[in-house]
């Protein structure tokens, strides 16, 4: 089925894992270019819907639409062919490789290639034979944020982006992300709610027991809402 709309549409999205119900109705859009943060405090479902749209769970409800197409179903490496990148959680690079075999590991041909990740990072311009386990935690988000855009996606998914990391490095890594989304390439990011991801993103949903619960501007967000849904 196809429906010519947002780069990514997740509409009353239901998943389990075995009988147990994580997902209870997501609804998002993502339109081209633009960057939506997933908010909501531990458990209650970002990762899962990250999981879901990768292909790595399968929902039993709802529909989940990459460019107009329902990928509900399809296996996770076709959905990544159709142009999905993922920075997961714990960024999971290959900590046995060196940081250009991370990038080129799944690379695809495309406007982003090891000259253009180096100017985006220009920490890894003389450092692409340096083993990544020598990368400190700031340096191994930027080689996951590289190693997704090496496949030339149109659509990034980043769970727990800046996780662990000081503020001064949190902020480069979402000035990055600002710059990667000039070049049209859409960003999901699951992140803690801060000034300069209110800066960064275009709109916000905000999930609570695995459904949506609020969803605006997060320049705008209610303190209601915070309280309820995003405090400690």
């Amino acid at each position: 089925m196809m429906r010519p709309t947002n780069v990514l549409e997740l509409v009353d999205v239901y998943s389990s894992y075995g009988e147990s119900d994580v997902l209870r109705g997501v609804n998002l859009q993502i339109g081209v270019g633009e960057i939506v943060a997933l908010l909501g405090r531990n458990g209650m479902g970002k990762s899962t819907t990250i999981r879901s749209i990768c292909g790595m769970l399968n929902p039993h409800k709802g529909q989940i639409y990459f460019n107009g197409i329902n990928v509900c179903g399809m296996p996770s490496f076709k959905i990544a062919r159709m142009g999905v990148g993922l920075v997961p959680e714990g960024r999971r690079i290959f900590a046995n490789l060196t940081v250009k075999e991370n990038l080129i590991g799944a690379s695809r041909k495309g406007y982003w290639d090891l000259t253009r990740i180096s100017k985006l990072f220009p920490v890894f311009e003389d450092r692409l034979s340096q083993m990544s386990s020598t990368l400190s935690g700031g340096e191994q988000q930027m080689l996951a944020i590289g190693r997704a855009l090496m496949t030339n996606p149109s659509l990034i998914l980043l769970d727990e982006a800046t996780e662990g990391l000081s503020p001064v490095v949190s902020k480069k890594i979402l000035d990055v992300l600002a710059a990667i989304s000039k070049e049209g390439i859409s960003i999901l990011v699951v992140d803690k709610l801060s000034k300069n991801l209110k800066n960064l993103s275009n709109f916000g949903y905000v999930m609570e027991r695995g459904a949506t619960k609020w969803s605006g501007n997060l320049s705008s967000i209610p303190d209601v809402v915070v309280r309820k849904f995003l405090g400690v």
